[in-house]
């Protein structure tokens, strides 16, 4: 999310919207504690682009707490309650119902989430790469997660290809939400392919990079991949974490023989 909000407030046509943004950050800063210029300065950005977005969409616009924060639940709670803040302040009376706050789903991010939803504002646990993972955030109340197809890498190693790609675990996880009936919506992001949305056609929700968006659009496509829904994936029995944090920290470790906590910690430093 941070590498995408990079990416669209570097094009040359937000330079207006920077300005601004580094202008009300000036003005704002003596109100918050702990944080630089910079970054208000840019959760300001983030939060004005959101703002932009709203009108043309239906449901929720998405903001990433700062990765920085990731293995602390107090500051990542502050974080998201400063951008919520934030959209009030440039747009009085928006809907907070319609601001979702992107959380990393660390331990520590989702004691956050469980705190936030407490108090009425929306988390999406995201960089989510297992099942101990979508577990813990179903018990702490996430309106959504973000399991990751692909690792992150994939998007900024020229030549990587993940050779573990986790549609199947999208899958079992929307599964097994339905058989504990959580609230929480099944959200995958990081797809490479036209192929790999087709595999998770019957999921919640879905992240689609604008080429791939433009693949799907063009007239003469033909799409034969089935979903993976079609499968028999048998979803793992109801299990819980959220009072026990050395139990899931164990889980969380020995999942995929450890692989599923490197992907958190890379994807972490890659947001950074």
């Amino acid at each position: 999310m941070k590498a995408i909000a990079f990416g669209e407030l570097s094009k040359p046509e937000h330079i207006g919207l920077i300005r601004n943004s580094i202008s009300d950050a000036s003005k704002l800063l003596p109100r918050f504690s702990g944080i630089t210029l910079e970054e208000l300065a840019v959760e300001i950005a983030m939060v004005r682009l959101a703002l932009r977005i709203a009108p043309h969409i239906a449901g929720r616009v998405h903001i990433q707490t700062n990765p920085y924060y990731s293995y602390s639940t107090e500051k990542t709670i502050v974080n998201a309650l400063r951008i919520v803040q934030l959209f009030q302040h440039l747009q009085p009376g928006f809907e907070q119902d319609r601001i979702c706050i992107k959380i990393p789903s660390t331990w520590e991010g989702m004691m956050a989430c469980r705190a936030l939803e407490t108090a009425g504002v929306r988390t999406l646990a995201t960089t989510l790469f297992s099942m101990p993972q979508a577990v813990l955030a179903a018990e702490v109340g996430c309106t959504y997660i973000a399991p990751y197809v692909n690792q992150l890498k994939v998007h900024f190693e020229p030549g990587f290809t993940d050779q573990n790609k986790l549609l199947f675990l999208c899958i079992e996880i929307t599964r097994y939400y339905l058989e504990i009936n959580a609230k929480t919506k099944v959200l995958p992001a990081s797809l490479t392919s036209t192929d790999e949305i087709f595999c998770l056609a019957g999921v919640d929700h879905i992240t689609i990079l604008p080429h791939l968006l433009k693949e799907l659009h063009q007239p003469s496509s033909a799409f034969d991949q089935q979903s993976y829904f079609a499968h028999d994936v048998e979803p793992p029995a109801e299990h819980s974490f959220v009072n026990d944090e050395s139990a899931y920290r164990i889980a969380f470790t020995r999942d995929l023989h450890g692989a599923s906590e490197e992907k958190l910690t890379q994807a972490s430093w890659d947001e950074v």
